[in-house]
């Protein structure tokens, strides 16, 4: 919105600065972290004295793990309201909105609305199974349907939005049929925001994941959207992209002003209302900059998290009771094995970061 400030720029000269994206960029993460970071107190305040205290899961089902979580006890949840209020407010005053940030706002709206519905039944209502996993599914459906209904008719990024590109090669390797590219974007969508869920465990885990990913992310949509460096690079160039690059920015700032109230020890915590909207959000951004198979680089904590799930789960049945891990997600394994929390957490953030530059060395790899 207030782009269009530049547009004064005759009266005023330095008003052009408004036009520029890079400089959008800076304002939207510090306008995402002042928002949040203010927003944090009151909201750590509410939910406390609503009692939106995380349900700690027997010591039968979770054993050694949740002795070492049973302090925790009466930390709240649903803090993901402060990350939505920092994106929402920041994109809508820096980005110039287009079908881009509209397809992303509108994924990250609709689930974040499911994870907070799902906190509400487990943590203000007393129903421990929230909502159901199937419903949640459908909603990351119907979100990337949205999604997919704004970028697929539009003309401006239609044709784009069927590209398919991998990392390390020169071109597009294929043109998608609509419905593929449809199916490819739910994909993307649903398995990025249940991996994102799953990576939520420890206090700043999924936090500190989520700043390293959403950086690697900008700069994608930094370069897509630019010509020179597109061509120079070998990238699909998509006019105004850029524009994502400034939510995420956005979603940086946001996530850490929450990270300072969320590092261990943590004074809340995200719930389903962050972890569902915000991997949505960083799934529909890389498939818009035509990343969504370095998302299984740049993501690689999140890939790992729900890999360690779908591997224990699958071996327990094959085998009738036994185990790969010592706990699913694989962060737990670790805990269970005798790292204190904030190793693993640090640990963990290192990987992320490793993860993310060999996600952006793709770029010139090719």
């Amino acid at each position: 919105m207030l782009y269009y400030i530049s547009k004064l720029e005759s009266v005023w000269g330095p008003l052009r600065l408004f036009n520029y994206l890079s400089f959008r960029c800076v304002l939207a993460a510090a306008t995402a972290f002042i928002v949040a970071f203010i927003a944090a107190p009151y909201a750590i305040r509410f939910f406390r004295a609503k009692k939106a205290f995380q349900i700690q899961r027997t010591a039968e089902i979770m054993g050694k793990t949740a002795q070492l979580h049973s302090w925790k006890e009466g930390t709240p949840c649903m803090g993901g309201v402060i990350i939505f209020a920092g994106v929402m407010i920041s994109s809508i005053l820096w980005c110039k909105i287009n079908a881009m940030v509209l397809a992303a706002l509108a994924v990250y709206a609709i689930l974040t609305i499911t994870g907070f519905a799902d906190d509400y039944l487990k943590l203000l209502k007393g129903n421990s199974n929230g909502i159901k996993g199937r419903t949640k599914i459908l909603w990351q459906i119907v979100a990337a349907s949205a999604a997919g209904a704004i970028l697929f008719t539009n003309p401006a990024y239609a044709h784009s939005m069927q590209e398919l590109w991998v990392p390390f090669v020169k071109t597009c390797v294929w043109v998608m049929p609509m419905l593929v590219a449809v199916a490819l974007l739910v994909l993307v969508i649903t398995s990025s925001s249940n991996a994102l869920n799953l990576t939520d465990g420890l206090d700043g885990l999924a936090t500190g994941c989520t700043v390293s990913v959403v950086l690697a992310y900008g700069i994608f949509a930094y370069v897509t959207g630019n010509q020179i460096a597109s061509n120079y690079l070998s990238l699909g160039y998509i006019p105004a992209c850029g524009e994502l690059a400034v939510l995420c920015c956005a979603i940086l700032g946001s996530a850490m002003a929450f990270l300072w109230y969320n590092c261990y020890p943590a004074y809340i915590w995200m719930g389903d209302t962050g972890s569902l909207g915000l991997g949505g959000i960083i799934g529909v951004i890389a498939f818009m900059v035509h990343q969504p198979i370095t998302l299984i680089i740049v993501g690689g904590v999140f890939v790992m998290e729900a890999m360690s799930v779908i591997i224990q789960t699958r071996y327990y049945k094959f085998t009738k009771g036994k185990r790969v891990f010592r706990k699913a997600p694989i962060h737990h394994h670790f805990e269970e094995g005798g790292w204190k929390e904030t190793q693993i957490v640090i640990r963990f953030w290192i990987l992320s970061l490793i993860f993310a530059l060999a996600g952006l060395a793709t770029l010139k790899l090719r």
